[in-house]
């Protein structure tokens, strides 16, 4: 091999052979490479035996700088990064196929804000530590909600205050919309979440108040929000629009409060709206205003007709506004006006002459109840006279005699002022004239009580514990010294959604940052301490809708956020000092919401390998929706259900953008039905159980009107001690003492619209020994009642009669394995000999329509299975209200058609009302269905069941006879009833 050339196991040239086999050693081989190809980083390379010894436990900063790479048995080593970079620099070691090559090495910082504000506020007209001193003294502090219904100016009102007390700029022509964080909310311009804020607000008189109020949705499919609202709140401002009067989600919100005790003040906005847009003179203003707020009477008193609860001007519980044009006034502020304006005059007696059928003659100057020629009522003189004279000077066009009104009113402008479009201008007036919204704050400060006044109503209705304890004590004086609890309602997601802050009230005590609580979830009980952990509080903060003010601690009564306590919950929860009695540890009551999710979507991920990320994002929506619920079918399938397509349609914008971040595939819509009977089952129904040992024997029937409706209020709960439950039955139905008490539980979960009852006689049955097996048949009744027979849709508005118990007598017969099943069973046969029958969703419709477009509506509902109850024209407007039924499986694109059949005239909203029997035997099977082609009225009820069954992979047949023993399918089928089998 003369003269060839050789190379080293690195690639290195050596020479040719007879070089190297001449060179003496390797250290002059190395001298000899050196001089050869000098080189600033020479590579060093180790043979087997020379680098086991310093390669030996090296690790990867050790190796000098100098050395570029080092490589041995197939290992390969990189140079330090701390002694190349800097002692900051994270060093990775990977292989080349650790991960996609979708995915960068070093992904970048990907910033996530999905709602609107900075992490710092807007300059504020107090300071943090002022308004932590007025949280400290109740009386200072009044909790309110907002309510009312959609675009009837509830968030403007909020924004009217904001830019009182944050020095921000008004824009007339684009609304600031403060509280609506969620960039949902501002591309569609509907509020879609409840936020909080705190401001500190002064009165007419100048003093100051911490004003905790939360800005609630008006679309009917997130009434949810406003249950929540109202929770922690101890009055509420209810915003009715002057045109338009009392509607749908305020009449449900008004309802509400008043089943609460939650006190009511009104504001009709939009007044203006009967000077521009209706035109009507001062005289017929007056009597709509007043129409207006009768609506709102009206609703009251067909709850509770007690006077107290009326609300009217001359009360002081009623203000009117224009949020839009920056103003707001009480009887009483507007009289301070003339005082200011006047010299001195007795506020109260002229405020009271101010609304009402109290006439002024201007001739003699004084105040009459007798109508005369030339005499105008108080409020039409004093107030609304004064109000058309700014309006109509402002948009007519003689400036000089708006000049000398304005000189008048002690109003001077700049001449470039006077230049200005009409409604900067207007409202530029309108704000010098009235000023600040004082008469608000008072009307707030009068008629909301204080969280120590409210206490006593609010904890009783909502607490669950004994109020002799300590704790129930320190919760009915809201006392800042006691031991804490804090009642959380709603959870809002971080501004990147990586985290949840939980809201609510601190009713006892003072939340500290770093006090340990303990999380009390929504199924805690004294015996089942499941739903119980412990955990710190990470932060406090007060909301501010854009921003966030963090403090160190907060005392009762006020508002809170909290971080670092949501792991456990779900919706909503209580938290008390972990150091507190476990023996008196109970939770205040979940939310009761007055209305239902119907409709629901089923999702999965575009990618299968992204369900974790999905279910994830799933269980984030559960936290922040209120009413959202998710679940996995029996199919497989994940379910989203919501109140309306609204709602879903925004959840899953969230699920998708927020949470999840992924595609998701959607399902077309599809509604929850219910299983019920009609007749009581034609026999008496048994099961035996598998080791044939023990034998059930019971009935259904149907439940009497409005005892289902009662349990899923709450008015009745099965919790309740036996001798109070019984005598609701008694008073209420005309239940015997026998009956009232024999009630064994409400299903499903507790508060389902379904009873069982133990009708069994000590003479035939061993009463000890079915008490023994009670929670296993209990447990069947449950799991019978959440999955029904028809087509696996919960059962509703049926009772379920114990008839007989043949039992073993060694408990290892009758153990739950057993009776669990067997009582399943026989639930099953009874409810398929009852007569059963399907039930559907209705929604309640309120459509605003002009008279023109009242035939297409008819029409339209009427290819929907919808009814007219009500058509009645809005006095004092063009306008007609249009109040209809129609079922939820029709109502999917319903307001889509009606806007386009009227060209988007009319208006409509919908809300959950009741549960209608489908028409039709679910169990005919004499009824041919035939593909593509909708099916005729008397074939939906097995229509719906058959699609139901189909789509959670459940086959077409259901039998009576699988669910009754041999024997009683053999005596059936020999007498005429045999058609009972199917």
């Amino acid at each position: 091999m003369d003269g060839a050339d050789l190379y080293d196991e690195y690639g290195n040239y050596i020479g040719p052979e007879d070089d190297l086999s001449d060179a003496s050693d390797e250290d002059d081989y190395q001298q000899q490479q050196q001089q050869a190809e000098p080189s600033p980083a020479p590579l060093r390379a180790y043979d087997e035996d020379d680098a086991a010894e310093p390669l030996e436990g090296m690790e990867v900063d050790d190796i000098p700088a100098s050395n570029a790479i080092v490589l041995h048995d197939d290992k390969t080593y990189y140079p330090s990064a701390s002694a190349v970079y800097g002692a900051d620099v994270e060093t990775m070691v990977q292989e080349e196929d650790a991960q996609p090559l979708s995915v960068p090495i070093i992904e970048p910082v990907k910033t996530r804000k999905f709602r609107l504000g900075a992490a710092t506020g807007p300059e504020r007209r107090w300071d943090d530590q002022f308004m932590m001193g007025l949280a400290s003294n109740p009386e200072s502090v009044r909790n309110v909600a907002i309510v009312g219904h959609l675009h009837h100016g509830k968030t403007s009102l909020v924004d009217l205050l904001v830019h009182e007390t944050h020095k921000l700029d008004v824009d007339v022509d684009q609304p600031l919309r403060y509280t609506d964080t969620h960039t949902l909310s501002q591309s569609r311009k509907v509020s879609i979440k409840s936020t909080p804020m705190s401001l500190v607000l002064p009165s007419t008189k100048g003093k100051s108040y911490l004003v905790n109020l939360i800005d609630t949705p008006g679309h009917a499919n997130f009434v949810d929000e406003i249950a929540a609202g109202v929770r922690v709140a101890d009055g509420a401002v209810v915003v009715v629009d002057a045109v338009e009067g009392v509607m749908l989600t305020t009449t449900q919100t008004i309802q509400h409060l008043v089943k609460n005790k939650v006190p009511i003040t009104v504001v009709v906005n939009k007044v203006d709206r009967l000077i521009l847009e209706l035109r009507l003179p001062p005289g017929d203003a007056y009597f709509k205003l007043r129409q207006t707020i009768e609506e709102v009477n009206t609703v009251i008193s067909e709850l509770d007709p007690d006077p107290a609860l009326r609300v009217s001007p001359e009360r002081g519980n009623v203000a009117f506004a224009s949020t839009q044009m920056g103003w707001c006034f009480t009887l009483k502020s507007f009289a301070k006006m003339y005082a200011d304006t006047y010299g001195p005059i007795d506020l109260e007696p002229f405020a009271a002459r101010l609304w009402g059928n109290i006439y002024y003659h201007p001739e003699t100057r004084k105040f009459s109840r007798q109508a005369a020629p030339g005499a105008k009522r108080g409020f039409e003189h004093f107030i609304l006279e004064p109000l058309y004279k700014l309006y109509s000077q402002v948009l007519g066009e003689d400036t000089e005699k708006l000049k000398a009104t304005l000189q008048q009113l002690g109003i001077y402008f700049k001449p470039s002022v006077f230049k200005m479009d009409v409604r900067p201008l207007l409202r530029l007036v309108l704000a010098h004239f009235f000023g600040p919204p004082a008469g608000l704050v008072d009307m707030i400060a009068q008629h909301v009580p204080n969280p120590q006044q409210a206490a006593r109503t609010k904890i009783e209705s909502t607490y669950t514990g004994a109020l002799d304890s300590p704790l129930g004590q320190a919760l009915l004086a809201c006392d800042p010294e006691g031991p804490l609890a804090i009642q959380i309602v709603k959870l809002y997601p971080s501004p990147d959604a990586s985290e949840f802050r939980a809201f609510g009230r601190v009713l006892s005590g003072t939340a500290q940052v770093g006090q340990e609580v303990k999380v009390l979830g929504e199924g805690y009980s004294p015996d089942d301490e499941e739903d119980l952990v412990v955990q710190q509080i990470g932060g406090i903060y007060v909301g501010e809708a854009r921003y966030e003010i963090e403090t160190d601690a907060m005392p009762a009564g006020n508002f809170v956020h909290l971080s670092g306590v949501d792991g456990s919950i779900s919706k909503t929860a209580t938290l008390v000092a972990s150091d507190y009695a476990a023996s008196e540890l109970r939770i205040f009551r979940p939310l009761a919401h007055f209305t239902q999710s119907v409709l629901k979507v089923s999702v999965e991920p575009l990618m299968p390998s992204e369900l974790p990320k999905m279910l994830d994002g799933l269980r984030k929506v559960n936290k922040t929706y209120p009413l959202a619920e998710t679940r996995v079918e029996e199919s497989g399938e994940h379910v989203l259900i919501g109140t309306g397509e609204l709602y879903l349609d925004c959840a899953m914008h969230d699920l998708r953008v927020m949470f999840a971040e992924i595609e998701i595939k959607v399902s077309d819509p599809v509604v929850r039905f219910c299983e019920t009977v009609v007749e009581t089952s034609a026999l008496k129904c048994y099961a035996d159980t598998p080791n044939k040992k023990n034998k059930i024997t019971m009935i259904a029937e149907p439940l009497e009107r409005g005892i289902a409706e009662d349990i899923e209020t709450g008015r009745v709960s099965i919790r309740l001690p036996p001798k109070q439950l019984g005598q609701h039955f008694q008073q209420k139905y005309g239940w015997d003492l026998l009956a009232s008490r024999s009630i064994w539980a409400f299903g499903p979960d507790d508060q389902g619209p379904n009873l069982l009852m133990d009708d069994t006689l000590p003479s035939d049955v061993d009463k000890k020994l079915l008490y023994s097996v009670k929670e296993s048949i209990k447990q069947g009744f449950q799991w019978g009642c959440r999955e029904g027979p028809l087509c696996d849709e919960p059962i509703r508005n049926v009772k379920f009669r114990l008839l007989g118990a043949d039992l073993a007598q060694e408990p290892i017969y009758r153990g739950g394995g057993q009776i669990i099943p067997t009582a399943r069973r026989v639930c099953y046969s009874s409810f398929l000999m009852a007569t059963p029958r399907l039930q559907e969703p209705v929604y309640f419709v309120e459509i605003q329509t002009p008279q023109d477009c009242i035939p297409a509506i008819y029409e339209i509902l009427a290819r929907r299975r919808g009814h007219v109850t009500k058509d009645i024209p809005k006095p004092g407007s063009p306008l007609f209200t249009v109040q209809a039924y129609i079922p939820v499986v029709d109502a999917n694109g319903f307001e889509t058609d009606l806007r386009t059949h009227t060209l988007g005239q009319a208006f409509c909203l919908q809300t959950f009302d009741h549960w209608s029997i489908c028409p039709g035997d679910p169990l005919d099977k004499t009824i041919q269905l035939r593909p593509l082609e909708p099916a005729p009225a008397q074939a939906l009820a097995r229509d719906f069941v058959l699609k139901t069954r189909r789509r959670k992979g459940l086959n077409d047949q259901i039998n009576v006879a699988k669910f009754l023993e041999s024997d009683m399918v053999t005596a059936i089928s020999a007498s005429d009833a045999f058609d009972l089998l199917g």
